[in-house]
């Protein structure tokens, strides 16, 4: 494993991962590291375990009314900081990566939408989207602002949360006693429970989004992992293809990750200080 640098040293760090993605073909897996400078909390970051909370279980949302209701009624409150959130730098200079041909595509596993709006053409959204509410009986699909707008309306109180703090994956913290006056509206076509589209822990990743995903994988000369700590299998089976396959795994994230003994490079900092200095130094000599 290469050294591990902050922008702040001389990055000898910086320089081996410059060196190792230089005239390579570069597959990216973003995690929550490149959004959270946007505004978004996340679960494992270094300023998120004094939060030490526990997500929504996929199997506890299916079968429990009462998890249904909490989930939406945070979710009402912690959706429009979601909406709101703009690309941040590390966003941005992925998108110049792959505009520049360094970057040929991004696995990420985020659901907040950001990486598109950068302009980043080629996203394999692992875990789904936010944007979108799906039927759980009927499958059918409706955005989330359409949702998010009969939510508000069954819950005039919704309009008036603010000041909340905010949690990951577009929750909030909210009162028990708000939670529990609070309606969820079911499917419009067949009455059916409402689910946002994304992967919920204890949930499988739908097989033809792992199918997209590991056709972009095979296009990488490199593996370059963004902002995520690994610890979810979903993104971590990447690593462990990247090994077997005898393809160099790059890691720029702020702490530690369970590949960090894999890696062949590792710049630790913050990715909205790392990344354009990356894209400076490679897209410009593309």
């Amino acid at each position: 494993m290469m050294p591990i640098a902050t922008l702040d040293s001389e990055v000898t760090g910086f320089g081996s991962l410059l060196e190792l993605l230089r005239g390579r073909r570069t597959v990216v897996l973003a995690g929550a590291g490149c959004s959270t400078e946007s505004g978004i909390p996340d679960y494992r970051g270094p300023e998120s375990i004094q939060r030490s909370r526990k997500p929504i279980q996929y199997q506890e949302f299916v079968r429990s009314e009462a998890a249904r209701v909490r989930y939406w009624a945070r979710g009402t409150a912690g959706w429009p900081r979601i909406a709101s959130a703009c690309p941040n730098a590390a966003h941005h200079a992925l998108a110049r990566l792959e505009q520049s041909g360094v970057v040929a595509g991004i696995i990420t596993q985020n659901v907040d939408g950001l990486h598109h709006a950068a302009g980043s053409r080629r996203v394999v959204e692992l875990h789904g989207s936010l944007a979108s509410v799906r039927c759980l009986e009927c499958g059918g699909a409706v955005p989330r602002d359409h949702f998010q707008a009969r939510l508000q309306s069954l819950n005039a109180d919704a309009e008036l949360w603010t000041e909340i703090e905010a949690a990951p994956d577009g929750d909030a913290e909210l009162p028990a006693a708000a939670i529990e006056r609070f309606r969820v509206p079911g499917c419009t076509a067949c009455g059916g429970v409402m689910k946002p589209d994304v992967v919920f822990f204890g949930e499988n990743v739908p097989r033809e989004r792992v199918d997209e995903a590991w056709r972009l994988f095979a296009e990488g000369d490199v593996l370059l992992v963004a902002g995520s700590s690994l610890t979810v299998y979903s993104g971590r089976r990447f690593i462990y293809r990247a090994k077997e396959q005898g393809v160099p795994v790059a890691i720029v994230n702020l702490g530690p990750t369970r590949a960090d003994d894999l890696a062949a490079a590792k710049v630790e900092g913050r990715l909205g200080h790392v990344l354009p200095r990356l894209a400076d130094a490679l897209a410009s000599r593309e």
